[in-house]
């Protein structure tokens, strides 16, 4: 009996073990022989190439052994050398049975990762139904690790996602099948593919990878699917040292991407790979939705070994860069220097760049694990663009946990160069049909008597009222939307009705009647629809400035302060003293490309005294500034690209469209009442120039200077003998869109509303036509 029993225990112990050897190695359980070997051969060839673009190749011992089968007669010999060399790189063996269902088991292949890089694998397809679908490749650990934003005032339960969901949504998955590899199977008994695996972390982590073919193919009882352990070799810890043109530490965007080999177009990667980046919870808040991550001197990246691409500067005062740089194999930390290069630096010439409109929630952020990002990873963004001043605005999207962060006070992190406020931006609540609403220096961000958004007035004046009661300053956000003219034209000013029917400055030609708005935005929307309004009320005597806005990351989540404002004080820079030099015009609007400084009328500077020049009829007047633009000496592809985009396409302003051909010169213009009168070109070569016009004027006006579309001073105000500027065409075109706006917004204007609303668009009226009367004199 005993020796029965040690029998038995032997004959037992004896299988473990040869299951344990053969764990990996099921392949040999699957060999195929009735398989034509021409077409196996020369996909072979194929994977052999991927796996070396991939940068996971075949052992050099194998791939000379591929070489001999090469040359060798066809014949089953091939067919089985093709499975001996290619079977142990499978990380899983994928059936499809005659009815098409799919089965899977584990490979021979180690399962092993690295840390924020790409591994590659084979599986391998015993295709019994020779089906030539698309295989597809998925896991739950590679689910999306946020939730895209809803829109929603509060993300709903249902969107919630918990920190232990996020920490086990590690993996990003794809099948290779660019070329020289194929997207469907080719229906061969037998093939491979190839998938990629990306782990975010390090160490032992266990995923759940299935296959199918398609909605329906998966095997019954889970047998799609196999659980495996992987080992995440941790990856080099990339210390940088990141030094500004003055030898200082600094803070910098960087896209790091795959090198020269991997980059050329088939195959092109950024790390830490974006859509697995989780603000939240990550060391540094990257964001998904952007290329570039920010570190400042003395950070870091997690980078596998290799050869990386890495493009650095730091917002449009700065000549990008690029570096190509090998993280070596075998260590753990890693050292790389930046020295940032500059074309410009209007700090120590006395002005201050600016943003008015930043978001920390809604558009491309996501609503869970958070609703948006802590307002402190929008400074980190604020710093590596070299935006002195940001308004961070709370709007409608994660609104009740936003606002949470408003206190009337600069954030505690800001300092001496660089400041951020949380605001508001009134978009989302009932009154947005008439136009978004930026409020800044506001003191209290609940409207009088309600509760939630849905009590907000459902038109614009009366939150500019109240803002403008408690010492706020106010202008309409991202101005173009709703000023599409309905038909189409290329100049300005041009005479045709704009459409109102969107949510930028619409209800500002009521408004800015009432002198309820301080500012008028630019930047973000195409430049006709903006400045033709603009200029139109500008010629009817209205003096509101210009400011510009990026709304990041809504019209666009590539950076913040793509567009923005240069403003000059009398002290330190503090947020009371940007808000009130905005609301003087002692600033100008620029992409930050091309800059307009000191402009000045007969001595007279734009912001300084209200703008305001008294003259005689018939006086010259002339008009100075120092005036300054950079573009590559060679146009590249982007540029050339935005140079033909229509204006009414992304970016709007850009220095590329101002470029004269393929020169690097730009024109300088001047603007009298909105007409160009005058204009003189300058080498965008980086170099501060003087310019001067000299121009006779025969009515009052106002005069400003441009670089189209890329930049566009404030204006100054030149009085003749007294009398206001009117111009009486304008303000018969500024009649004709107020009657649409109130065509377009009045039947979304509340009943209880309605009345007082309609008195306003009146008494706008009113004016109008009297300023129609008095410019036709």
């Amino acid at each position: 009996m005993q020796k029965t029993f040690i029998a038995l225990v032997f004959q037992l112990l004896f299988s473990v073990v040869l299951f344990a050897q053969h764990e990996h190695h099921h392949a040999a359980d699957h060999k195929q022989s009735a398989v034509e070997p021409q077409p196996l051969l020369s996909q072979a060839m194929r994977l052999r190439d991927a796996l070396a673009f991939s940068g996971n190749p075949l052992a050099a011992g194998d791939l000379q052994k591929l070489k001999v089968l090469e040359n060798k007669p066809l014949s089953a010999e091939t067919v089985k050398g093709i499975q001996e060399i290619f079977d142990p790189y499978c990380l899983n063996i994928i059936d499809i049975n005659p009815e098409g269902r799919v089965k899977v088991e584990r490979g021979a292949a180690k399962a092993e990762l690295i840390q924020n890089g790409w591994t590659s694998f084979l599986v391998r397809i015993n295709n019994d139904a020779g089906i030539t679908a698309k295989l597809e490749v998925e896991s739950p650990n590679a689910a999306k690790p946020f939730h895209s934003p809803s829109f929603e005032h509060r993300v709903k339960e249902e969107h919630k996602l918990t920190p232990g969901q996020v920490a086990n949504r590690f993996l990003e998955l794809q099948m290779y099948t660019n070329r020289p590899l194929q997207a469907n199977l080719s229906g061969l008994k037998l093939e491979y593919a190839v998938v990629q695996i990306y782990c975010k972390d390090a160490g032992k982590r266990e995923a759940e990878i299935a296959f199918h073919v398609g909605q329906g193919s998966q095997d019954l009882g889970f047998r799609n699917s196999t659980h495996i352990l992987f080992n995440a070799k941790p990856a080099v810890t990339v210390n940088f040292r990141i030094r500004d043109s003055d030898g200082s530490p600094a803070m910098a965007s960087f896209i790091i991407a795959d090198s020269k080999v991997l980059s050329t177009g088939k195959f092109k990667r950024y790390y830490p790979l974006q859509s697995r980046r989780v603000a939240a919870f990550d060391e540094y808040p990257d964001f998904f939705f952007q290329p570039q991550i920010y570190r400042k001197d003395g950070e870091h990246v997690q980078l596998p070994a290799g050869t990386y691409r890495i493009t650095y500067t730091r917002g449009p005062e700065y000549i990008p860069q690029i570096k190509e740089v090998t993280v070596p194999e075998g260590k753990k930390t890693f050292d790389i220097s930046f020295d940032l290069k500059r074309w410009i630096q209007l700090l120590k010439l006395g002005w201050y760049s600016a943003d008015h409109h930043i978001h920390a929630a809604g558009c491309s952020h996501y609503d869970s694990p958070e609703e948006g990002v802590d307002p402190k990873d929008m400074f980190r963004q604020v710093l590596g663009e070299d935006l002195n001043m940001a308004a961070n605005l709370a709007w409608g999207p994660s609104w009740y946990r936003q606002k949470t962060f408003f206190t009337g006070q600069d954030h505690p992190l800001s300092g001496k160069t660089n400041t951020m406020r949380n605001d508001v931006e009134v978009s989302g609540f009932p009154s947005s049909h008439a136009g978004h609403i930026v409020l800044l220096r506001i003191k209290e961000d609940d409207y009088p008597n309600t509760k939630v958004i849905e009590d907000w007035p459902s038109w614009t004046a009366p939150v500019l009222s109240w803002a403008k009661e408690q010492g706020g300053v106010t202008g309409y956000a991202h101005s173009g939307w709703g000023l599409e003219p309905v038909q189409p034209v290329s100049t300005i000013p041009n005479y045709i009705l704009p459409k109102m029917d969107g949510i930028g400055a619409n209800e500002y030609i009521v408004t800015v009647t009432q002198n309820l708005v301080d500012f008028f935005s630019a930047g973000d929307t195409p430049a006709l629809w903006e400045l033709n309004m603009y200029y139109h009320t500008l010629n009817c005597g209205f003096t509101p400035r210009l400011s510009g806005e990026t709304d990041f990351p809504c019209i666009t989540d590539a950076r913040v302060g793509q567009a923005r404002s240069y403003f000059k004080t009398d002290g330190p820079m503090t947020y009371d003293g940007y808000v009130d030099a905005l609301k003087k015009g002692r600033s100008y609007v620029s992409d930050g490309k091309s800059h307009i400084l000191d402009f000045a009328v007969n001595g007279q500077l734009a912001g300084i005294g209200n703008s305001e020049l008294q003259l005689k009829k018939d006086t010259n007047i002339s008009i100075t500034a120092q005036v300054a633009a950079y573009l590559p000496v060679n146009q590249d592809s982007i540029g050339a690209v935005i140079a033909k985009t229509p204006l009414d396409v992304r970016p709007f302003w850009d220095i590329e469209r101002a470029r004269i051909e393929k020169s690097r010169k730009v024109r300088v213009e001047l603007i009298v009442n909105g007409e160009a009168t005058d204009t003189t070109e300058i080498a965008a070569d980086g170099e501060i120039r003087n310019i001067k016009f000299d121009h006779k004027l025969e009515k009052s006006s106002w005069v400003a200077l441009r670089i189209f579309p890329s930049s566009h001073s404030n204006p100054v105000f030149v009085k003749i003998d007294g009398k206001p500027i009117t111009e009486s065409k304008s303000a018969e075109w500024c009649l004709a869109a107020l009657e649409q706006c109130w065509k377009m917004k009045e039947p979304n204007i509340r009943k209880e509303e309605k009345q007082a609303a309609k008195a306003a668009y009146d008494n706008a009226r009113g004016i109008y036509r009297k300023l129609i009367e008095t410019g036709a004199r």
